[in-house]
């Protein structure tokens, strides 16, 4: 399956931001782009889809920086697709010829699985836990 860039980054930095939930400090945009190597300027943009969206917050300034608005058991990859690219989950298809209508639908029978798929998913799934990296000394 290909998704796009910006979709495949939005996830990258939610997660990040879900590693630093509850820590009670906003994470600086640096850093986030740093961690998840991602060009800022790209980011700014991404981050600022999802502060739309009311996915995550933020504070400008000094002491700013951006947190999740939720938690991550309440953030759906179906939430974060809607918020960046809503294209993915849109049919693209015509119902027309002989064989257009079975095809548009077994196609819309695809898409609305994956839509269901992704509304059970959260982002809590796919924030690597801290405890779970293994170091070697």
């Amino acid at each position: 399956m290909k998704i796009s860039r910006k979709l495949e980054y939005a996830c990258r930095v939610l997660a990040q931001l879900g590693r630093h939930q509850g820590q009670g400090s906003l994470v600086h945009i640096d850093c986030l782009a740093q961690a998840e190597s991602i060009p800022s300027n790209y980011l700014v943009q991404i981050l600022n889809e999802l502060r739309t969206k009311g996915l995550i917050s933020s504070k400008r300034g000094k002491q700013g920086g951006y947190a999740l608005a939720k938690t991550p058991e309440q953030i759906t990859l179906l939430a974060i697709v809607e918020a960046v690219d809503s294209e993915l989950l849109k049919a693209s298809y015509e119902s027309v010829g002989e064989s257009g209508s079975k095809v548009s639908e077994t196609w819309d029978g695809v898409r609305l699985k994956l839509v269901d798929s992704l509304s059970e998913i959260t982002l809590d799934s796919i924030i690597e836990k801290n405890d779970s990296k293994m170091y070697y000394i």
